[in-house]
């Protein structure tokens, strides 16, 4: 990653009048070709794979913009499904960096111009764009989209975007634009009221999925979940995920409800098909290596926490189960662990590697805080943590969760990168 933008300040400085900028002089490439955005807490790296997987599948070029990554910085900048080449992407960063640093740009603001610059480069058809981090202020709040999701508003950085759940739903609001259909699967009064009010503010129509009413059938297995969702229209769609838990049918529900918004909407065949063949490695992942069952969930805050919960309850996992988990210092880690720790027979605590700087947790500590009967040991680095979770789950499971670091260091160590073709741009 630095080896594309080695100035860049981390830090977060709200605004997008450096984005503005940058793509005025660059000719607004991001006005070259269709966008769908989604914000929200939870789900919404989901749903826009799941859009990308459906349009393409539709027969339309497609880019996927996500973050963080978990294993390589080129997962975060995709084109038909697949990585964009090393060579493609230091050669538009080479090309952008003068321009980023004259502007002062932020890693994610110019990291964000990379991926809207090459998808115009590779002559897409549609981007889909994650949010980074709120909506109203994020950098990818420079696109016109055809049409735009909120998946939910739960509480998670509230250092940058506000104490309570109507403070966040204005920062995940600012993405509703005039005009612009958007499609939100929350369901609870105080953020919908904020919702609807932005929405009725910019004239932007306000399509609700209700996941107690629009979706039915729900069928959970450990490597699916089949559901059917009824569209605006009223028909049902029989769906099927390869994500698992009720949490992925809502997210691949509320990405249709999205798509179905299009002005081409993409056919139910597309739909199913798209839907049937998402890759979104890290959410509720399940491998099995020699007599271990591995389970890698990127949970990072509560609510995240808690669909991981569920999931391992429809699992049934083997037996002894492990915890390996490792988590930012700036997370609520006291309301996430224990009822992970509640599930598990052992716990090993670690520290990502690719954490960064300045957010790492003391793990010792808050190991003396969450014990709660489950014997719990940590081992700083990640490698040694995952030869003691094995090592104490024999025949049994391994959850790997707590951060998209952790989640990623292990992947690797495990040769599990779910893009092999990937070659390597340094990860941090």
């Amino acid at each position: 990653m630095d080896a594309l933008f080695p100035e860049a300040p981390s830090a977060v400085d709200w605004g997008l009048d450096r984005m503005d900028a940058a793509l005025a002089e660059l000719g607004d490439p991001h006005r070259r070709y269709r966008c769908l955005h989604v914000g929200g807490t939870n789900g919404k790296g989901s749903v826009a794979s799941t859009w990308a997987s459906v349009l393409q599948r539709d027969g339309r070029r497609t880019g996927l913009y996500t973050s963080p990554h978990l294993c390589s910085f080129r997962e975060r900048i995709m084109v038909d499904g697949k990585p964009v080449s090393d060579a493609r992407l230091h050669a538009a960063a080479t090309r952008l960096r003068p321009l980023a640093t004259a502007l002062r740009m932020s890693f994610f603001e110019a990291t964000t111009l990379l991926a809207l610059t090459v998808f115009a480069e590779e002559e897409v058809d549609a981007a889909c764009i994650e949010v980074g981090l709120g909506g109203r202020l994020d950098a990818t709040n420079v696109i016109r989209p055809e049409v735009c999701a909120i998946t939910n508003v739960a509480l998670d950085h509230q250092d940058y975007l506000g104490d309570t759940l109507k403070e966040i739903a204005g920062e995940k609001a600012g993405i509703i634009k005039p005009g612009v259909p958007v499609a939100t699967a929350e369901s609870r009064p105080a953020v919908l009221n904020v919702l609807r009010a932005r929405a009725a503010e910019v004239g932007a129509p306000l399509h609700r999925l209700e996941p107690w009413e629009d979706i039915t059938g729900l069928q959970l297995g450990p490597r699916r979940t089949r559901f059917a969702v009824r569209t605006a229209g009223g028909e049902l769609l029989e769906l099927e995920t390869p994500l698992p838990g009720a949490h992925q049918a809502t997210n691949a529900a509320l990405a249709v409800r999205a798509l179905q918004l299009l002005s081409r909407p993409p056919s139910r065949e597309a739909i199913a098909a798209g839907v049937a063949g998402v890759q979104w490695p890290g959410r509720g992942q399940i491998h099995r290596l020699g007599d271990h069952l591995f389970v890698f969930d990127v949970a990072h805050n509560v609510a995240g926490v808690e669909a991981l919960v569920r999931v391992l309850g429809n699992l049934t996992p083997p037996r002894p189960l492990v915890l390996l988990a490792g988590i930012l210092g700036d997370k609520d880690w006291s309301r996430m662990l224990p009822p992970l720790v509640d599930l598990a027979d052992h716990v090993v605590f670690t520290v990502p590697s690719s954490a960064p700087a300045g957010r790492s947790w003391d793990p010792r500590a808050v190991a003396a805080r969450v014990s709660r009967g489950t014997p719990i040991e940590v081992e700083d680095e990640v490698g040694a943590a995952l030869r003691r979770a094995t090592s104490c789950a024999p025949a049994g499971t391994v959850v790997v969760t707590g951060s998209c670091f952790t989640v990623g260091d292990v992947l690797l160590l495990l040769g599990l990168s779910p893009f092999e073709s990937a070659d390597p741009i340094p990860r941090h």
